[in-house]
């Protein structure tokens, strides 16, 4: 374990806390606890309002973004059924349904057809799509708006901390895509951090400073 990740210490709901747990047992790709945690203290200092979540695997990471920000809505998309639903159940379970707008298919397709604007999003769904995903994303992100893309170094592929295997190239091309794309584009200031699998963390400060509506 890294220095910086054994000083974690994660404050969150004990029942989410052992809901957490069990996914982690089934294999769920929840969030670290490095992540989440610096997860919650960004949205601490964001406060948002509206949050849409790219990969809302069983829920608990909306679950922990909900529990954090007591007045926002999430709108959240998985692609996978047995975990949508099981996500719906865990939203019922800590009471946070009603401010919950969850969506079953592919998020490429729903961004497409979505509208609204967004003042964070939490990108940690199909890493090999992030950048595929971006021109929707900026389309509904709200000026001054964040966005928090994990697993952006996975393993130390991406980094070159760690041999790619052989099977792992395509993916990790297209993370270092995503990452030269977000990085050189002048509507975001971004930062990569190596918290957990690696955070894209980007602002979303619009060329000209004009307010989208």
């Amino acid at each position: 374990m890294k220095y910086t990740a054994s000083l974690v210490q994660l404050n969150i709901d004990e029942t989410l806390a052992k809901r957490r747990a069990e996914a982690l047992s089934r294999g769920i790709p929840v969030a670290d606890d490095e992540t989440l945690q610096f997860l919650l203290l960004t949205l601490s200092m964001t406060k948002p309002q509206r949050i849409l979540e790219i990969g809302t695997a069983v829920g608990l990471s909306g679950v922990a973004m909900l529990q954090a920000c007591k007045a926002a809505r999430l709108t959240t998309v998985e692609l996978e059924e047995e975990r949508y639903v099981e996500a719906k159940k865990n939203f019922a379970d800590f009471g946070v349904s009603e401010r919950v707008n969850a969506y079953l298919g592919d998020a490429g397709e729903i961004l497409s057809m979505m509208d609204g604007q967004f003042d964070f999003v939490f990108l940690d769904g199909p890493k090999a799509q992030y950048e595929k995903y971006l021109f929707d994303l900026k389309r509904l992100m709200k000026d001054g708006a964040t966005l928090f893309a994990d697993d952006v170094l996975l393993f130390g592929w991406v980094s070159g901390d760690e041999p790619t295997p052989w099977k792992r190239h395509s993916i990790v091309d297209k993370i270092r895509s995503y990452l030269d794309t977000v990085t050189a584009d002048k509507d975001f200031i971004t930062s990569v951090l190596d918290i957990g699998d690696g955070v894209a963390l980007s602002v979303y400060k619009r060329q000209g400073g004009v307010e989208k509506r």
